[in-house]
């Protein structure tokens, strides 16, 4: 069994303390207490180390990050590093976000369900601590780019700024797609592209 880790009571009687509701009722934490408390002990049973990193509980083996508990404002989550790697026979897991590729969590809202499920949690607990042993990896798939039209009006504008574009590599060029199509309207579209006109035409990404 592991070791409690006396940071994590910490984050479970403040919060992550990433947010000025940190340390006050308001902490969105202690929406959740009672389901992450029954997790913790869940996952204090594995071999599992219990740490503390980016403010949430991280559970690792051999120093790799293999199982996060995770808090939001309508639920809180059991996230799986390489998720994607693991049997979903109970069809409890989904992926945090849409352009998540290996990462899959378990989503809680109800400490009464949860307990339900204990022994199916635990499943898929052990699948990931046997994954991490492997040492499996996920390859990743390639994705599917969405080119907003705002972009291809750019290329037609900025002479060489096309060829620019698809000499980024693949993850520069899909972190661009991304913040690209993440704006609902067309007009802060262009102002992200624009933005980034010239970090594109240096060969840089977003975070260069």
């Amino acid at each position: 069994m592991a070791q409690p880790n006396t940071q994590i009571d910490q984050f479970l009687l403040e919060g992550c303390m990433r947010c000025p509701k940190g340390a006050t009722p308001a902490c969105k934490v202690h929406r959740w207490t009672d389901i992450l408390e029954f997790l913790r002990q869940l996952l204090l049973e594995t071999e599992l180390q219990e740490e503390r990193k980016w403010g949430m509980p991280t559970y690792t083996l051999n120093g790799k990050n293999v199982v996060i508990l995770g808090v939001f404002n309508q639920s809180c989550v059991l996230s799986f590093l390489k998720g994607e790697l693991l049997e979903d026979p109970y069809q409890l897991m989904e992926r945090p976000g849409p352009n998540s590729q290996e990462g899959r969590c378990i989503r809680f809202t109800q400490l009464s369900q949860t307990q339900e499920i204990e022994d199916k949690i635990k499943e898929y607990i052990l699948q990931a601590i046997e994954v991490e042993l492997s040492g499996k990896k996920a390859i990743p798939k390639p994705a599917t780019l969405v080119f907003p039209e705002e972009l291809h009006q750019k290329f037609a504008e900025h002479p060489g700024l096309e060829a620019a574009f698809f000499a980024l590599t693949p993850g520069r060029q899909r972190g661009y797609l991304i913040h690209f199509t993440g704006a609902k309207q067309s007009p802060t579209r262009l102002s992200r592209i624009e933005k980034y006109l010239s970090k594109i035409f240096a060969g840089k990404g977003m975070m260069d």
